[in-house]
């Protein structure tokens, strides 16, 4: 018989980030635990987490675990038996096992024949294991940061240390409490602080209640029982209603004001998301500020409400800011008006300081700040950011130049000169996230060129891979060149500059976002056309050169080799996130002489991914396996160099004179279609190729005695080889 289990850990409040890493991880490390303890269910884990609780249920687990039967070497065969008798290192052997020695197998090894005793274990009860499934778990758990709060358990392994103190324990199984005990040190020991052992109890919310306490225990016999006496008790369990409650409550009350929720309620890294995992039970406020506080840029005002005080604001019919937000308790709320005054009160505070902020800043142009960038480290081995802006300056113009938009250098040059000048300001030191968006208003208003200001307004996008991460060829305009120069100056120069001075990504550590940076440059690169309207295929390699040519000789120590490699796998990690195959993009990064251009990467991606349906493309992948293994003596060249070392008149064939007709054919067309980057129809070319080489393999043996004609037909083998790799190396493709 199968029954349910359904577990509950019970903590100090939770950070709201940490919620669903957290539901996952519990999920996987449970489900691996019953597993490695043979308790395997063909039904899923289903895992809740709000701020004070981490929930899971399996729905069917059986009541025993499955037999085990294990094969236990013993002595070697040759030291087992002499003269046909068992030996005492074979008696002992059987004597451990309670066996007699006829009862032993012998089994051969990569090291010979030895005896072993097949040893078979009955499951034990599901009650009795779930214990070490639990302790297990617990200790799988990883958090962000982890706590010490004197707490050990019984699994030889001391101390528990956990993201929060757990203060209660519900596990069932079946309906009936499954003995547990988190222990607590002697030293912590109180009235109030007690060992936690698992019971039948959860507890709802800590300030709500229908009858009796808030946050008394509550007793659950099932998972359908523990949601809804959850939900009696002010607690919604799931992620998804709690944020559909929100959803539905902030579209009331902003309806109640006239207006509508702000647009970036409903990102994916907005405030919707983040707010549901701060509350067990959310409700909306309305509230109101001063109309003289819109005169403050809406960057400032929806910062100020969003990212600092977990408000959302509203917005009318067109798209402006009302001065009105509403705000997010966790209590059912009796007077609304009393909280929403406290809440009127905090943000009017914050919005006084951005005014005072925004005035004081003005007075003082950008350019007259880069001498106080001076006095702003970038890193303790590559100087200031003053030395930053510097490079900025020159670098910009160069990588302007590089993607095909000369007319753009100037601009680019000034934008870079500018683009960290904010960091000065007294808004960015209070509101660190405007970091580059203040640079561009300010630059707005002192008049600078729309390019430039976009362009400064925009250098630290994009904040992610995805295609259509802002920003967007929209919301740059005229200045789409521009930022596309000084986005990528700038990260080049912080990724040259900081893996020069040994700061390498590892793969737990990355403090200063490497990764993060090498795929922003990757990102603007693979989508120039769309976002900028250029179209030049810019080959990473030189641009990190340029980088690197704007330090001072003796800053940096030697690079080039592994960030080469760095950069070459985050190119990698993009295409992978982009939907392409990791075969397709070995194929494609296998091609002779290809550089490390992400756009012209794309495109040979795209066409490879369009012509694996093809039947003749898939059969040539397979049989170019072939040619590569026939050639592979033979070092590929990006030119066809080999083809003046064909005999053709040693060709005679008629599968030898086939293929010459068909390479001859195909080769022109193929070498043009690339050279324009039309690289589907250089691989449709290639897939021609299939039947020749097909009749070739079949009719023709390549490696004769007779050195001339051998040598001809590899040459051959080589000449269709390096046509193939000027496109991909398509034996990466496997059956295609």
């Amino acid at each position: 018989m199968e029954r349910e289990l359904l577990l509950e850990i019970g903590c100090e409040e939770l950070p709201a980030s940490w919620l669903t890493p957290l539901a996952g991880q519990l999920a996987e490390r449970l489900t691996a635990r019953l597993r490695e303890f043979r308790l395997a269910s063909d039904a899923e884990a289903e895992t809740h987490a709000t701020p004070r609780r981490l929930a899971a249920v399996v729905p069917r687990i059986a009541e025993r675990q499955s037999d085990h039967e294990e094969l236990v070497s013993g002595p070697p065969a040759a030291a087992a038996f002499r003269d046909g008798q068992p030996t005492p290192a074979a008696l002992g052997f059987a004597r451990k096992y309670g066996v007699e020695v006829a009862a032993l197998e012998r089994v051969t090894t990569p090291k010979g024949e030895y005896l072993a005793y097949r040893a078979r274990h009955r499951g034990r009860a599901a009650a009795d294991i779930l214990p070490d499934v639990l302790a297990a778990t617990l200790r799988d758990l990883s958090f962000p940061k982890q706590m010490r709060w004197d707490a050990w358990i019984d699994d030889g392994r001391g101390e528990l240390l956990f993201g929060r103190p757990i203060r209660w324990l519900l596990f069932l199984y079946g309906g009936r409490v499954v003995p547990f005990t988190i222990r607590r040190s002697p030293l912590a020991q109180s009235a109030s602080v007690q060992d936690v052992r698992s019971g039948a109890v959860t507890h709802g919310h800590r300030l709500l209640a229908v009858s009796g306490r808030a946050g008394r225990a509550v007793k659950v016999r099932s998972f359908q029982d523990y949601k809804a006496r959850l939900a009696e008790h002010f607690v919604i369990l799931a992620r998804r209603e709690r944020q559909d409650r929100l959803v539905r409550e902030l579209e009331l009350h902003a309806r109640r004001l006239g207006g509508r929720v702000h647009a970036s309620a409903h990102a994916s890294a907005g405030p919707l998301a983040e707010v549901a995992d701060l509350v067990e039970y959310p409700s909306v406020v309305a509230g109101t500020y001063s109309a003289e506080f819109l005169q403050l840029p809406q960057e400032v005002l929806t910062t100020t409400m969003i990212h600092h005080q977990h408000y959302f604001p509203v917005v009318d019919d067109r798209g402006r800011l009302m001065p009105a937000f509403l705000a997010v308790t966790n209590i059912e709320v009796d007077n609304t008006r009393k909280i929403a005054v406290n809440s009127e009160r905090v943000l009017t505070a914050r919005l006084r300081d951005a005014r005072f902020f925004w005035d004081a800043d003005r007075a003082t142009r950008l350019e007259d700040r880069l001498d106080r960038l001076d006095t702003v480290r970038f890193h303790r081995a590559l100087g200031s950011y003053r030395d930053k802006a510097r490079r900025l300056e020159r670098l910009a113009a160069t990588v302007a130049e590089s993607l095909g938009a000369p007319e753009a250098a100037a601009d680019a040059a000034r934008a870079g000169l500018l683009a960290k000048t904010d960091l000065t300001t007294d808004m960015v030191r209070e509101f660190t996230e405007l970091q580059g968006t203040m640079g561009g208003i300010y630059a707005r208003e002192q008049g600078e060129p729309d390019p430039v200001w976009r362009a400064i307004y925009h250098h630290y996008q994009p904040a992610s891979i995805d295609a259509d991460a802002e920003p967007s060829r929209e919301s740059l305009g005229s200045a789409a060149a521009v930022w596309a120069a000084v986005s990528v100056a700038d990260k080049l120069d912080s990724v040259v500059g900081l893996f020069g001075a040994g700061e390498r990504p590892t793969g737990t550590r990355d403090p200063f976002a490497i990764r993060r940076q090498v795929q922003g440059v990757l990102k603007v690169l693979v989508d120039l056309p769309e976002v900028t309207g250029l179209t030049a295929a810019v080959d990473v390699g030189p641009l990190l050169a340029g980088a690197a040519a704007g330090y001072p000789d003796g800053t940096l120590a030697e690079f080039d080799e592994d960030l080469q490699t760095f950069v070459r796998d985050r190119v990698k990690y993009v295409f992978q996130q982009r939907g392409f195959r990791p075969e397709e993009i070995e194929a494609v990064l296998g091609a002779t002489g290809v550089a490390l251009a992400p756009l012209d990467l794309r495109h040979r991606l795209e066409a490879l991914a369009g012509m694996r349906g093809s039947q003749d493309f898939a059969a040539l992948a397979v049989l170019f396996k072939r040619v590569k293994n026939i050639a592979r003596e033979v070092s590929p060249v990006p030119q066809p160099a080999y083809e003046a070392r064909l005999d053709r008149s040693r060709l005679v064939e008629p599968a030898e004179q086939a293929l010459l007709q068909a390479f001859d054919r195909v080769a022109p067309a193929m070498r043009e279609a690339v050279a324009a980057r039309h690289y589907r129809k250089a691989m449709a070319e290639a897939a021609t190729l299939r039947p020749a080489v097909d009749r070739f393999f079949t009719e023709v043996f390549v490696m004769v005695e007779d050195a001339a004609l051998r040598a001809s037909r590899l040459m051959l083998m080589v000449s269709v080889r390096d046509l193939v790799l000027e496109v991909a190396d398509i034996s990466q493709l496997g059956g295609a």
